[in-house]
């Protein structure tokens, strides 16, 4: 199973701040030990919401909405894809993930759906058209 790791904004994080070396150096450390075990899919740090945009869809059509954005509780600054055996060791991992600095954090572990949670709906022909748009997109 494929698991989205979102790591969520602070204030820090939201005003720009950069981490420091240390967590940089550590976090390095354990990106390295995912990719050691045959987890880590993908994973990258986000711009702070000052730089974002939003599409608000709506029946009469699409707006856009320029950050920053006001939660930031809400906001994600970061993220990881992990391929695991299950849920429990995503958490297993997820307890590991370093904070050198001892800073407030939260992250949030997210099933990603594979083609087989679709069921019926996701015909033969859908299944298809699927595999060969994540084969085409390097998945």
């Amino acid at each position: 199973m494929r698991v989205l790791i979102l790591i969520k904004a602070n204030k820090d994080s939201e005003a720009g701040v950069m981490p420091s070396e240390r967590s940089l150096a550590e976090m390095m450390r354990f990106n390295e030990e995912l990719v050691n075990a045959g987890i880590l899919q993908a994973g990258e740090g986000l711009h702070p919401s000052v730089k974002a945009k939003r599409l608000s869809f709506a029946p009469d059509g699409v707006s856009v909405i320029d950050g920053p954005f006001a939660e930031t509780k809400e906001l994600v600054a970061g993220f990881w894809i992990w391929k695991v055996r299950d849920i429990d060791e995503a958490v297993s991992w997820g307890k590991r993930i370093p904070n050198p600095d001892g800073l407030h954090a939260e992250v949030e572990l997210r099933p990603i759906f594979e083609a087989d949670d679709f069921g019926p709906e996701l015909t033969p022909e859908l299944r298809e058209l699927e595999a060969s748009l994540r084969a085409r997109a390097g998945k």
